[in-house]
């Protein structure tokens, strides 16, 4: 993919008080701007958003930013390294994607033998199978997640027991239709609303994104022949931001957004259907 700020780029670094003119390695290799309320948090986004009008800006909220080689690191989960290492093994990688497959067949014959809505396009099109993978965390896939709503991905990086979290601010090219893809980016965006059934409402609360490779690797093959740093959604960070995970929500009108309103209880058939994949991949694993 290519890196954005060939034009201005305009941001909030670590210790500046206004926006300014910088680069996606700057905003990467910094602590983090840090925001003491939502309603500064929600400020901020609003100018970087009016500043940087040529781009769409989608938000992954992380109670812990994950750097490499001394900048922020945001991979799709299939390219993250092993714990503990500073890079992932093409054994490993290839690994990986055989899982992949083997979980991709088994959402097939899922939506197949129960015959459920969309069952011909999740067999026909391999980027939605891997977003409802990568949705309901069945394994590693080439996807990152991300969402349109800001409210929605500070709540996520709130979860957990850390006092610190922070909220990434990714650039991409104009969203349209459920599957978005950029020749010249190099980017696909994947509206989780419009790939996942109806029933599977925790798609559709999240206002969830996926964001791929254009064209995507489809196999073990195609993804060897990239470095690891070309498959990092980090080359398209515009703004890094920080805050308190308890300060931010203190204002009442904009309460944090729960874990059970995050994950309903909706009964919802797909993600029965996942758990089964779930247990039968653990299964495989396990022989």
């Amino acid at each position: 993919m290519d890196i954005i700020g060939n034009t201005a780029l305009w941001t909030f670094l670590d210790g500046s008080t206004a926006i300014q003119a910088s680069s996606v390695g700057q905003v990467r290799r910094g602590k983090g701007h840090r925001v003491s309320s939502y309603l500064e948090l929600a400020a901020r986004i609003a100018e970087l958003q009016f500043r940087n009008r040529d781009y769409v800006l989608l938000f992954r909220g992380q109670p812990a930013d994950h750097m490499l080689a001394g900048s922020s690191t945001l991979r799709p989960s299939i390219f993250r390294p092993d714990p503990g290492k500073k890079s992932i093994k093409l054994s490993s990688l290839e690994q990986r994607y055989d899982v992949l497959h083997t979980a991709e067949q088994l959402l097939i014959d899922q939506f197949q033998t129960l015959k459920r809505l969309g069952r011909q396009r999740v067999a026909r099109q391999r980027l939605l199978r891997w977003s409802i993978l990568q949705h309901y965390e069945v394994c590693e896939t080439p996807l990152l997640d991300v969402s349109q709503s800001l409210r929605i991905a500070a709540s996520f990086g709130s979860e957990g027991n850390s006092r610190e979290a922070f909220l990434f601010v990714l650039a991409v090219p104009n969203v349209s239709g459920a599957i978005t893809a950029s020749a010249e980016a190099g980017i696909q965006i994947v509206r989780l609303a419009s790939v996942c059934p109806p029933s599977a409402i925790r798609a559709h609360i999240q206002e969830g994104y996926l964001l791929g490779e254009y064209p995507d690797f489809s196999s073990f093959g195609q993804s060897a022949h990239y470095k690891p740093f070309q498959v990092d959604f980090g080359r398209r960070l515009i703004g890094k931001f920080r805050f308190e995970r308890e300060a931010l929500w203190s204002d009442a009108n904009f309460p944090r957004i729960s874990h059970s309103a995050l994950y309903p209880d909706s009964k919802d058939w797909l993600e029965t259907a996942v758990g089964q994949i779930k247990a039968e991949l653990a299964a495989a694993k396990g022989d």
